[in-house]
């Protein structure tokens, strides 16, 4: 896959552009810690939120041995990138910061430089031998070798760990939150994919699928909201394949059964969960969702294509038809408000100009609330780029996602219209990033609703009464 176009700007949680030498929004830094430690560690992460979540880990580890953080990467001693191998811009982008960063590292001898995570996996030698670019190369299942590798690289050598592991899944590791509004916060219950979608690399950074003790999951929930969160997204490349078992056989939890597990921690904590394979949406969760109101109505259910054809190439082990059964279980079980976003990709190979109509009338008929679009790009050592031919031209690449991505406009104003003159419970995340007076805040559905400030404060459950909307953003006022 390839760069992601956003649909429209929303009015609080667009990523704003970068000036030249600065950071994209959709890039996290860690949030200054200050408690006398020797050391300083600094981390940009970059990607999806397992990656987001894997930083937090990783500051943990660190800050028992003798770490705290900081924004400035002047400040640092230790500067480390949690790197992302799913597109090939997020790896030109890590590429182009390694530079800006050793041209700083040259000015402090001194400084120790690190890339963690999918691209430290993949591209290991080249960091290491060919480039000489960095300190230390750790991939996402041995973020607990990290004070031995900072240990050798102290020492005068550079350091590698990128095995993956069958069993690893940091269950017993406290994340330090970073960046994080005290309200809403990443829980991981499982790492790695079984599935071997043609198109992505994945299963080759992260490892074979392992899910992690649903008692530590359901404990670290409950310690969030005891330190007072009011919401957990429940995270994994495919949290629906769920499922966790015992050393003594006698318990035995799957996804829904995890789902219900967290629910039941209190009904003040919101549970959201992402991402959800299309084979593996089953009945039994939609019904689970249905029982408990804290569970929020919203799934995020890539379908990649809206042609069979294009799904068996993507070896995504279903077909259109299977598609449109479980959107129409999400409709019937959780309603029509339920809230449906979506992965595309334009121009996969050999997709023909009527395989793209499909996955335009897929949408129509789905209409999506909101959507991750992307041309397709070959990724090194995937199955599609051993087996199948990048042979789509990339100006039409481009004029396929462009329509892919009006339609989804479209779709998205119509679902944000269909809110208006409704009542939503909101929980409030924050003051809006365009009026000090108003506050901001998600509904059920995952959608941003504004509203004026008045007595509310963050961490509140707000009934907003919405009078307006943009294709991604309500807007409303208080209700009793």
């Amino acid at each position: 896959m390839s760069q992601p176009l956003l649909t429209l700007d929303f009015l609080d949680n667009a990523p704003a552009p970068a000036a030249p030498g600065q950071l994209s929004a959709d890039v996290r830094v860690t949030e200054a810690t200050h408690t006398g430690r020797q050391r300083r560690l600094y981390i940009e992460s970059y990607g999806c939120q397992m990656n987001y979540s894997d930083s937090e880990i990783v500051s943990s580890i660190l800050y028992d041995e003798g770490f705290d953080t900081t924004t400035e990467l002047a400040e640092a001693d230790l500067v480390l990138l949690n790197t992302c191998s799913i597109r090939e811009k997020a790896e030109v982008t890590v590429r182009q910061r390694l530079k800006e960063i050793n041209s700083h590292k040259r000015k402090r001898p001194g400084l120790l430089v690190g890339v963690l995570g999918c691209m430290a996996e993949r591209l290991k030698s080249k960091f290491l031998e060919e480039e000489k670019i960095v300190d230390l190369v750790v991939g996402p299942d041995a973020y607990r070798d990290l004070p031995n590798l900072i240990r050798d690289v102290d020492n005068g050598q550079r350091a590698v760990n990128v095995l993956l592991s069958r069993e690893e899944t940091y269950a017993d590791i406290t994340p330090v939150r970073l960046n994080s509004n005290g309200i809403t916060a990443f829980v991981s219950i499982m790492r790695g994919c079984d599935n071997m979608c043609s198109f992505c690399v994945v299963p080759f950074t992260r490892g074979r699928e392992r899910s992690r003790d649903a008692h530590s999951i359901v404990a670290e929930a409950q310690a969030l909201f005891n330190q007072g969160f009011k919401e957990v997204t429940l995270l994994g490349q495919n949290v629906d394949s769920y499922k966790w078992q015992s050393e003594d056989g006698t318990e035995q939890v799957n996804f829904a059964g995890l789902l219900e597990r967290v629910a039941l921690v209190s009904p003040e904590l919101r549970i959201r969960f992402s991402t959800s394979h299309p084979k593996d949406i089953t009945d039994e969760v939609l019904h689970t969702m249905a029982k408990y109101d804290n569970v929020c109505n919203y799934i995020h259910l890539p379908a990649q294509s809206g042609n069979s054809r294009v799904l068996k190439l993507m070896n995504r082990t279903y077909d259109r038809e299977w598609y449109l059964d479980r959107v129409a279980a999400i409709r019937r079980i959780l309603g029509e408000d339920c809230g449906i976003s979506t992965d595309m990709i334009a121009g996969f190979c050999s997709e023909t100009e009527e395989e793209h109509q499909e996955t335009l009338s897929l949408m129509d008929h789905v209409k999506y609330d909101m959507a991750y679009m992307f041309f397709y790009s070959e990724r090194p050592g995937t199955l599609a780029a051993r087996k199948l031919a990048d042979d789509i031209p990339l100006d039409v690449k481009k004029r396929r996602l462009a329509e892919i991505i009006e339609r989804q406009q479209q779709h998205s104003l119509v679902r944000s219209q269909q809110g208006v003159g409704k009542v939503h419970r909101v929980l409030v995340e924050g003051v809006s990033k365009r009026s000090e007076e108003h506050l901001s805040g998600r509904n059920d559905q995952n959608k941003v609703v504004i509203f004026p400030r008045q007595h509310f404060k963050k961490g509140d459950y707000v009934n907003v009464l919405v009078h307006e909307c943009t294709s991604t953003t309500l807007l409303g006022n208080a209700v009793s």
